[in-house]
């Protein structure tokens, strides 16, 4: 029997610049690709599908999806709503950055009903934009935020990155002020990462870039889970805070180890446990639909054993954790039988704790949760 699948990841590759941190499937400077993706997404996603899915939550992601001029993004806002329907009490989210977010963009987002707005923020210092390649100020973000409130938009997010180049734990907490005090509704705080073949890889090793210290960072991270706790922001999630009722539901499939649809370069899907991802390579992606050919690079089924471990390492990110007998009845086992030593030596040294039956990371835990979730791969 297949399984039921309410949730949906859309890629949207292009951006005005790829950043120097960032490793996701991007395109810069190819508006003349722009009505193909259309082409191709819409492609895409009928023959998968065969017929209309509704959703309870949808997420489009990128790149830059308000990067999409207006006509182009109404048509991809109709080819979703006609495709992958989002239920009225569903949650629709699309990322966004502040630059060039005019008021024509927000206008079509909410004519489509989308209901949740995630702004890429990252800093409010303009030094650590620019050292970041961002294109906006901080100025910007304020008239952003004022402009989806004017529109109705009552659920919206900050991403913000610390661990900078040259940046101080004074620096990160006035960033930490400035969100705060513009009263999103969920903030991601995220400590910047070098990944190899990106330009931040290279220039740090060539002494162009200075990472910031473990213990600079590991501080950071604490002011962050302090300061948005005082603020009324809950931690749910190693990285993310949300006010009461603002968690980011799109997520928390991926977290619950839930089945998902992926579509668009790059995008991966999670179905009957098999594990689909598509060609990251925008105009790869495009030559495998227009020539009928299938769009997926990689197939991987989850069999038991990886299944059950991967629903650790997700599961532990929450911070609630993981429900320990409801684990034990989806998976037919414990999870310390996984990995019954360390299972025992984390709940001694007070890095994991079981709380009201959950399995969860302590407050120690947290700085070092990929050591912990990796002794359970």
């Amino acid at each position: 029997m297949s399984e039921s699948v309410s949730a949906a990841y859309i890629h949207v590759p292009f951006c005005i610049h790829r950043c120097g941190y960032c490793d996701f499937t991007v395109i810069a400077n190819r508006d003349d690709l722009l009505s193909v993706y259309l082409d191709c997404l819409e492609q895409e996603i009928s023959e998968s599908l065969v017929e209309p899915q509704q959703l309870t939550t949808l997420f489009i992601g990128g790149g830059t999806p308000n990067y999409l001029p207006p006509k182009h993004l109404q048509r991809l806002l109709k080819i979703l709503q006609r495709w992958l329907p989002v239920r009225r009490d569903g949650e629709f989210s699309i990322e966004c950055n502040p630059e060039d977010f005019s008021s024509e963009r927000m206008d079509v987002i909410k004519e489509f009903n989308v209901n949740r707005v995630s702004l890429g923020v990252q800093s409010f210092q303009a030094e650590h934009l620019k050292t970041l390649e961002r294109g906006h100020t901080p100025e910007t973000v304020a008239d952003v935020t004022q402009r989806l409130r004017d529109r109705g938009f009552q659920n919206i997010s900050f991403d913000l990155i610390y661990a900078v180049p040259g940046q101080s734990l004074t620096d990160w907490e006035t960033t930490l002020d400035h969100a705060i005090s513009l009263a999103p509704q969920h903030i991601s705080t995220y400590g910047l990462t070098y990944e190899k073949g990106t330009a931040f890889w290279t220039r740090r090793m060539k002494s162009q870039l200075e990472q910031t210290e473990d213990e600079l960072e590991r501080s950071m991270y604490a002011s962050a889970m302090r300061e948005l706790s005082k603020a009324g922001y809950d931690q749910y999630e190693l990285s993310n805070h949300a006010l009461s009722g603002f968690q980011c539901r799109h997520n928390q499939i991926y977290w619950n180890a839930l089945p998902y649809y992926g579509f668009g370069p790059g995008a991966a899907s999670l179905i009957n446990g098999e594990r689909v991802t598509r060609y990251r390579s925008v105009t790869g992606w495009i030559k495998k639909i227009q020539s009928g050919e299938s769009p997926c690079s990689d197939r991987e089924v989850l069999g038991p054993d990886l299944a059950r471990r991967e629903a650790v390492m997700l599961g532990l990110r929450q911070l609630k954790g993981i429900h320990l007998s409801n684990y034990e009845e989806r998976f037919d086992c414990s999870i310390r039988d996984l990995a019954p030593e360390e299972y025992d030596n984390f709940l001694e040294r007070r890095l994991l704790e079981i709380d009201n039956e959950h399995l969860r990371l302590t407050y120690e835990g947290r700085f070092l949760a990929d050591t912990v979730v990796a002794e359970f791969l």
